[in-house]
């Protein structure tokens, strides 16, 4: 089995072509980013606002849970039933999976900000929308951007639901592989996916050192050891 899979993974004509590795990894790129782009735009601006002013808090933890249960092939099967084929159901039931993630991230990034920057900001005059901008958004940003990170591999090992709707990426090669019970492919597949969320995983990480301050990486590393 070992010998099958690195036949195939070394076999150049898997790689090339509208159908191969490098196309279908492409397309699933593009399927993971689309979606958590989407996802942040939604959860984001709703996280804030909802850990700014404590008013539902509830959305947080019960509808995140209950969005977290959601089969996402049955949730884009049913939206295929509902739209159609395309994009858009697979689309959508990736962005509903990545909201969780970063809706709970943001609230708790704004939600836990440290209490003596928050009064002290209080102290000096500054209004709730400059609190928020300037003391709570800067300490909350690790926690944001963690709840990305989280979105996006939850994404990248899911995004292959879109071939079952008849769409590309890196779960038509799995697809197919399982159609003609060819175990090598569908490893190759599984193996590709699993390295495309460690480099993204790695992108995103490489990307929070450079967005959050010093200081603020070093107290969010102790606050996790507390």
């Amino acid at each position: 089995m070992i010998g099958e899979l690195i036949a195939w993974l070394t076999d150049p004509a898997h790689w090339t072509g509208p159908g191969g590795v490098l196309a279908q990894t492409l397309l699933h790129l593009y399927y993971c980013v689309v979606s958590v782009a989407a996802a942040s735009l939604v959860a984001v601006p709703l996280g804030v606002y909802i850990g700014h002013t404590g008013r539902g808090s509830v959305l947080v933890v019960g509808v995140g849970n209950a969005m977290r249960a959601l089969p996402t092939l049955g949730l884009v099967t049913l939206l295929v039933l509902g739209f159609g084929l395309g994009e858009l159901p697979a689309l959508a039931g990736l962005v509903i999976l990545a909201i969780p993630s970063i809706l709970s991230g943001a609230y708790a990034g704004v939600r836990n900000a440290p209490a003596d920057a928050v009064d002290a900001a209080k102290g000096m005059g500054m209004t709730a929308a400059q609190r928020l901008w300037q003391v709570e958004l800067p300490t909350a940003l690790p926690l944001v951007l963690g709840g990305v990170r989280s979105a996006m591999l939850q994404v990248v090992a899911t995004a292959a639901v879109a071939a079952y709707v008849g769409l590309g990426g890196l779960g038509r090669i799995l697809l197919d592989g399982l159609k003609i019970s060819d175990y090598a492919q569908m490893a190759s597949a599984a193996i590709v996916i699993a390295v495309l969320a460690v480099l993204l995983d790695l992108v995103l990480a490489g990307a929070t050192r450079l967005l959050v301050p010093r200081g603020l990486q070093l107290a969010a590393r102790r606050g996790g050891k507390d």
